[in-house]
């Protein structure tokens, strides 16, 4: 970089701070210079910030794009004061139902922070277990979203249809993978800077406790764990789980790009920037180019991780299992998660659209075309059919195929593996979506897992490090 074109983009860099600085109250910017500080401190001194790497993980939601803006603040804040400033690796898990609404915001936000060919941050995505540069138009892998879509079926026929475990527990569970890739990514970090609270944090770990549990797995041991010994675990609870769920189908994945050999520090900044409800709208929408995506993925919140879709099933299990009507299924649901939804900005008008047959449409078409998922194979899993020898598959049936109630003996043989007709195999692995192998499995096993209790409260010790949207 020439000199001429080094002071240019210092210039820049300036104007982006000034612009940042517009938008902050004086609390805020009293809150700004606590973080600096804090920074420095975690860092060792003004003289080692410019050899100091954060992460930061970053899905699209509205916490963690203002602790973002915070960050690039304080990014360049520091700049202006000293010969360098701490280096930044913002990193995105791509995960399965993730829409191109939510890359779009990503994006604006970067291209809004200047982060683009600024070497001073990395922009990473995570995706099918790969780290690769973010990129916004880069098509989902093809490979994930069928691993996404197998995982999201053998889940939630093995909890018995339960709609948050079917929902949230593939998401949740890709974590530890997640953190462990990329912390240890290119040399890694020297820390990680969460703006989640301890409750939230709690109610993460609480819920894999629970989760690895109910699959027959030792829980967290109660005792501090320092962050990569921390995500190392969750990574464990999650390969455990679906060996589990998979049995002599699982696959194990490559580990050599998880190894970290680096201590990692922990900056929360949830009490500088995440006390009471802040009014950050200007910030966001105005400056970063920020939009609510409704579908949004909530890592931070395990109850309703993906309250439109979570709404959909209620109606389908509504109408299916219960006999009644499906907005009734969806209006029970959004009564209990309404506060959630609001706190999350979900328009209103999308809110009194769910249960509609407009609404239902709405979700069908997002189940189709990011989880490769049928409504009739959203109703298989909720009937769940073909665990425990077939148990419940003349019952689903009987409501939702009675005309193949006479091939009913021909398809438990299929399911045992023994010699059946071409065209029954075709029709269940056509309604479940999964192939006949792994439907044999789900019917020899003789107990389903336990349905996770996700939105648990159960008290967890453990440090910090769980996931900032």
């Amino acid at each position: 970089m020439s000199a001429i074109h080094e002071q240019a983009m210092n210039y820049v860099y300036q104007q982006v701070l000034q612009r940042l600085q517009g938008y902050f109250s004086r609390a805020e910017r009293t809150a700004l210079q606590l973080l600096i500080q804090r920074l420095i401190v975690a860092a060792g001194g003004i003289e080692q910030i410019g050899d100091y790497k954060v992460l930061v993980a970053h899905g699209g939601g509205r916490g963690s794009s203002y602790a973002l803006a915070f960050l690039r603040a304080a990014q360049l804040t520091i700049a202006g004061r000293a010969p360098r400033s701490f280096q930044l690796r913002v990193a995105t898990l791509r995960h399965t139902g993730m829409t191109q609404a939510a890359l779009d915001s990503i994006h604006r936000g970067y291209s809004a922070l200047f982060f683009h060919d600024d070497p001073r941050v990395e922009l990473m995505m995570v995706e099918n277990q790969e780290v690769l540069p973010f990129n916004h138009l880069r098509p989902a892998s093809t490979t994930g979203q069928d691993i996404g879509r197998r995982n999201m079926l053998m889940v939630g026929h093995r909890s018995c249809g339960d709609i948050r475990t079917s929902l949230c527990n593939d998401g949740y569970l890709s974590l530890g993978d997640f953190y462990r890739r990329i912390t240890a990514w290119d040399g890694g970090v020297h820390a990680l800077v969460s703006s989640d609270s301890p409750r939230k944090q709690n109610q993460y770990l609480a819920w894999l406790v629970k989760t690895t549990r109910a699959a027959g797995m030792k829980g967290h041991s109660g005792r501090p764990l320092a962050l990569t010994a921390l995500f190392t675990r969750m990574d464990d609870c999650s390969v455990g789980y679906y060996r589990d769920v998979y049995g002599e189908h699982y696959a194990a994945q490559d580990a050599s790009s998880k190894e970290v050999h680096r201590h990692l520090a922990y900056i929360g900044v949830a009490d500088l920037l995440c006390t009471g409800e802040l009014d950050c709208t200007a910030l966001l929408n105005d400056f970063m180019g920020y939009k609510q995506d409704e579908f949004a993925f909530q890592f931070s919140t395990p109850a309703y991780a993906n309250p439109l879709m979570m709404a959909h099933m209620h109606g389908l299990h509504a109408e299916v299992l219960l006999g009644i009507d499906y907005q009734q299924g969806v209006r029970g649901f959004i009564e209990q998660a309404i506060g959630f939804m609001r706190r999350k900005r979900i328009p209103e008008l999308l809110i009194a659209q769910a249960g509609t047959p407009d609404g239902r449409m709405l979700a069908t078409t997002y189940a189709r075309e990011f989880f490769g998922l049928e409504e009739s194979q959203l109703v298989c899993l909720l009937f769940s059919p073909f665990i425990q020898q077939g148990q419940r598959l003349e019952a689903f049936l009987r409501r939702c195929h009675p005309g193949m109630l006479v091939a009913l003996p021909e398809l438990h043989k299929a399911l045992e593996g023994k010699a059946s007709a071409e065209l029954i195999q075709h029709w269940i692995v056509d309604t479940s979506g999964l192939p006949l192998a792994l439907l044999q499995h789900l019917y020899r096993n003789d107990l389903a897992a336990n349905a996770a209790c996700i939105n648990s409260e159960e008290p967890v010790t453990g440090p910090h490090g769980v996931p900032g949207r």
